[in-house]
């Protein structure tokens, strides 16, 4: 049975809503961070609910302060030098789980930790969230730490582009109480935790034909062996196949590199300038979305009704945005419960079979998506 979606908090909301700014590069390092009245009328709310948000963005590395100056985006969440581990939730004397994460600093990843920490923190267990950074080395090292830590279990967001990890394959051959969220990794029989990516970018796309789009768009960072992507891609090209519309691999950008020097505004820019004739974009998360929604505007370009957008993955912060995005809901909270709770159930019966469970995400319509417009 479907668990209701995750209602944010007005201090959650503060703090996601500042994760998202410094994901989408609003927000760079050392930049000062709006001041604590200027978000208390941003978000009327009270002070003491900004300083909430503000104290947990602290603790976990997202930004600093300095004593009467204000606060100030981190160069690194959390900084590199620090050990991969954070410090444990709950006392030492409890069990630990290890979370491995290839980023901590987007709302996504927040709602996963939030849904992990509040099963495991019921059922008596200490959580260590690692930040691999992204790195299939560092999720190697960070996994040889957890085992020497004599951790009693690990939840593994693997990293993008994974297709192989030895350290993974030793822990499933080991029998070592483990579950894979998010994605899966192909030729390892491991436990799994995630939502059905093709299955929610079918039905995205499936609502934009329906809408009358033919000449949709598919923006996605490189796939490389990035199981949700691929799974997303195929999902965008079942939809179109199933209603007899040509693919046109040209209306396919696969290859955003986070850290070419050349700006994600800049291509998405190009793109859409090469491909004038799209009516509607797929985008593969909401970081990509979201630029897609600016640099249209920037462009003279109304969404939706120039160019409609859906974009997949979960955003509570919409009422912040003149347009409200449509969006494909993952549900990232009830993710990390789910996989919270099938580590439980491996570590409390080590014989039972591998278990990989696939939840159907939802369409949140909004708006970003109407009928094609004047670029048809």
């Amino acid at each position: 049975m479907r668990k209701p979606a995750l209602h944010l908090s007005l201090y959650e909301q503060i703090k996601h809503h500042i994760i998202s700014e410094i994901e989408l590069e609003h927000l760079l390092p050392h930049d000062k961070l709006p001041s604590e009245n200027e978000l208390t009328q941003q978000f009327s709310v009270s002070r003491i609910t900004v300083k909430k948000a503000m104290s947990d963005l602290v603790k976990m590395g997202i930004v600093y302060r300095i004593q009467g100056k204000g606060t100030y985006v981190a160069v690194a969440m959390p900084d590199k030098g620090a050990p991969a581990a954070e410090t444990p939730i709950r006392p030492k004397s409890a069990p630990a789980i290890a979370l491995l994460l290839p980023f901590i600093n987007n709302q996504h990843n927040a709602l996963l930790i939030n849904g992990v920490e509040s099963v495991l923190s019921d059922a008596g267990y200490s959580l260590l969230i690692c930040n691999t950074e992204n790195s299939i080395q560092k999720e190697e090292r960070v996994i040889r730490e957890m085992v020497e830590r004599k951790v009693a279990g690990m939840i593994i967001y693997p990293v993008d582009g994974e297709s192989y990890n030895r350290e993974i394959l030793q822990l499933t051959l080991g029998s070592f109480p483990l579950v894979v969220m998010d994605r899966y990794l192909r030729g390892i029989d491991t436990n799994c935790v995630c939502p059905d990516n093709l299955l929610g970018a079918q039905e995205g796309v499936n609502y934009l034909i329906s809408l009358g789009h033919r000449n949709i768009g598919f923006l996605s960072t490189t796939i490389r062996g990035t199981t949700s992507i691929e799974d997303r891609l195929t999902g965008y090209e079942k939809a179109l196949a199933e209603h007899q519309i040509p693919i046109d691999r040209r209306y396919r950008y696969v290859d955003i590199e986070l850290g070419d020097p050349k700006p994600i505004k800049e291509k998405i820019r190009d793109f859409l300038t090469k491909h004038a004739e799209l009516t509607a974009i797929f985008a593969i998360n909401p970081g990509l979305g979201l630029q897609v929604i600016k640099v249209a505007s920037e462009m003279g370009l109304r969404v939706p009704e120039d160019l409609s957008l859906i974009f997949f993955g979960d955003f509570e912060l919409s009422e912040f945005y003149s347009v409200r995005p449509t969006f494909i809901s993952q549900e990232d909270n009830m993710l990390g419960k789910e996989a919270a709770n099938l580590l439980i159930s491996v570590i409390e019966n080590p014989e039972q079979k591998t278990r990989k469970l696939f939840f159907p995400p939802k369409l949140i319509i909004r708006e970003s998506t109407a009928n094609p417009g004047s670029r048809s």
